[in-house]
């Protein structure tokens, strides 16, 4: 069964509430959550309306900048990041997005210990509370603010000796240039806890766009998870400025109708052996 959700980011200038209704009205079965949001919703509060609307917790962004870059210690990060487990615990959010920070002046042996050392302390609590957590490599555009793990292999790498084991939340915005990437969607599938969905073109130019407005080639790489078997949430992550000024029911309706059109129809044989 499709299991597709919508990141509360799409429609930023809503309130929870209103995307939970507008969201399940859409037929979208979850949501994705971002944690200013949510805290200002109240997560109590947000766990109960998700309760008696019926729509489900795809992931909460994000936790994570375990490299000191904005100021706080090693310690002070884990911290806040077992505050978002809870905070994901209580709402019922599948995962936990992650990102490690950037390197801030580290050496990279230095920068993927601290990051390796997180996980190997996080993992563990996630697991006792019912929460996967779901490392997002982020393209090098994103080095300075977000994270040094950029490409799919160091991503695999730093979360291959970890138990309970760690997932990644595989955006296609980031990912979609990685060498062979349909041919290795079987491989990868197992080790993904979220595929986010939006549009783009080479270099990022223009940001984030609608499903269908860009190069990204969404119905080989959709079809290529599901055919690996993957079951997770497929989470349309199509915000940006301009379509932050659009009609949210209305990009709501054009977001699932071009879902349904790109993502679920055959694939041309060209591009299914990639």
């Amino acid at each position: 069964m499709l299991r597709l959700a919508v990141n509360q980011l799409t429609t930023l200038a809503w309130e929870v509430d209103d995307e939970a209704i507008a969201y399940h009205k859409e037929g979208f079965r979850a949501l994705g959550l971002w944690r200013p949001k949510l805290s200002q919703f109240g997560e109590e509060r947000a766990a109960e309306l998700f309760r008696e609307v019926g729509i489900s917790v795809s992931s909460l962004s994000w936790a994570g900048g375990f490299t000191g870059s904005n100021g706080w210690s090693f310690l002070d990060s884990l911290a806040d990041a077992r505050a978002a487990i809870k905070a994901a615990a209580l709402v019922g959010a599948e995962c936990l997005n992650v990102v490690s920070g950037p390197r801030s002046g580290h050496t990279d042996r230095h920068a993927r210990r601290l990051i390796s050392q997180a996980l190997a302390i996080l993992a563990p609590e996630a697991a006792d509370a019912g929460v996967t957590l779901a490392l997002q490599p982020m393209h090098p555009d994103f080095s300075r603010s977000w994270t040094f793990l950029h490409a799919l292999d160091d991503t695999l790498e730093t979360i291959a000796n970890i138990d309970p084991p760690v997932k990644i939340a595989f955006d296609v915005y980031h990912l979609w240039n990685e060498r062979r990437l349909l041919s290795r969607i079987p491989e990868l599938a197992p080790h993904v806890a979220l595929v986010q969905l939006c549009d783009a073109w080479r270099g990022h130019r223009g940001g984030r766009r609608m499903l269908g407005d860009g190069e990204i080639p969404l119905s080989a790489i959709v079809q290529a998870f599901d055919a690996a078997g993957y079951a997770g949430y497929y989470e349309l992550t199509t915000w940006s400025r301009l379509l932050w000024r659009q009609d949210y029911c209305e990009l709501l309706r054009e977001c699932r109708a071009r879902f349904d059109n790109l993502c679920r129809r055959p694939v041309p044989a060209a591009l299914a052996g990639n």
